[in-house]
């Protein structure tokens, strides 16, 4: 992180890192503030030894870190993650289409595990089925590997397409909100404004996702679900961009289960901010934790939307003309 960012963290989160001295003992500088919270936020380091690092106590540090979380989700999470609007939703559907190939989409949505140590209660409803504690993040990224939306706090076992039932980026969807009616005619049809989903998530008018592979796929099938992936690299670079910059995310929180959000929160939030202040991000850096769980099937039985399914084959022969 550039300096120039860290002053600007600074100076937005000052009312919320700035403690009082007391007859013992000066308050810790505010610069000190922010560089112990995103020193713990980029190693995941035990507060001890982040406490010997700054020469203050363990308590400070923890102190600190929570503070530091609180503030980044109250002062600049609206600010930096929100869903785009007007010019800035045709940028991103511009986006798509030219650095993936992929029209009227405005984002990639998907979920990640997040590794937690087991809560003392209800630890089952946090066991995945990969075999380990985690707490679910699911997050709407645009072509610039920034966050647009995200949705934190479901246990590990809880499937992708609950989270989505259950998250505001479904509300507004379903009730015609999400997105204005803007449409483009191709081979035919009215393709709307849309999300990309993987297998996981059901087929519905703002949201598309791939055929499922039967064995009975055509070609143009196959290309279409290639293409498909493709444009939805996106998503699945910003997770790793996000536990490469933020390796707190990569191991096991070691907070308590009701600060884990908070956490989860003020990390996407760092990384909009350092991906819109364009810092450098090292590829060398390690990109995840725990393998992901693969996704199923999410679309309910016998409640097939046939505006998508035509949505989907205009979209396949439009792809299938351009190979």
């Amino acid at each position: 992180m550039s300096k120039t960012t860290f002053d600007m963290l600074c100076q937005r989160l000052s009312t919320f890192l700035s403690y009082d001295d007391t007859t013992f003992r000066r308050a810790i500088p505010l610069q000190m503030c922010v560089g112990v919270a995103l020193w713990w936020l980029a190693t995941g380091v035990g507060y001890r030894t982040l406490a010997h690092l700054f020469g203050i106590s363990s308590a400070s540090v923890c102190l600190i870190v929570n503070d530091f979380c609180q503030a980044m989700r109250d002062e600049l999470l609206r600010e930096y993650i929100q869903l785009p609007q007007l010019d800035e939703l045709q940028n991103i559907i511009r986006g798509f289409k030219t650095c993936w190939g992929f029209p009227q989409c405005t984002g990639a949505i998907d979920g990640s595990h997040i590794p937690v140590i087991a809560p003392s209660e209800d630890h089952t409803d946090y066991f995945n089925r990969k075999g380990w504690h985690s707490v679910i993040l699911q997050a709407v990224v645009d072509h610039r590997f920034c966050f647009t939306n995200i949705n934190v706090g479901w246990p590990g076992s809880v499937h992708d397409s609950r989270v989505l039932r259950n998250s505001d980026i479904y509300d507004k969807a379903e009730r015609g909100l999400l997105f204005p009616n803007l449409t483009d005619e191709i081979q035919g049809i009215q393709v709307p404004i849309m999300l990309l989903g993987d297998p996981a998530y059901p087929l519905r008018p703002w949201i598309m996702k791939g055929y499922p592979d039967t064995g009975n796929l055509t070609d143009d099938q196959r290309y279409f679900n290639q293409r498909l992936s493709r444009a939805r690299m996106t998503v699945e670079c910003a997770f790793g961009r996000l536990k490469g910059r933020w390796r707190c995310l990569a191991k096991r929180l070691d907070v308590d289960i009701a600060l884990v959000p908070t956490v989860i929160a003020a990390c996407c939030t760092l990384h909009n901010v350092c991906e819109k202040h364009n810092e450098t991000y090292g590829e060398d850096l390690p990109a995840a934790g725990p393998p992901e769980a693969t996704g199923e099937d999410g679309d309910p039985v016998g409640a097939v939307d046939t505006q998508p399914l035509r949505v989907r084959e205009a979209l396949t022969q439009h792809f299938a003309t351009q190979r």
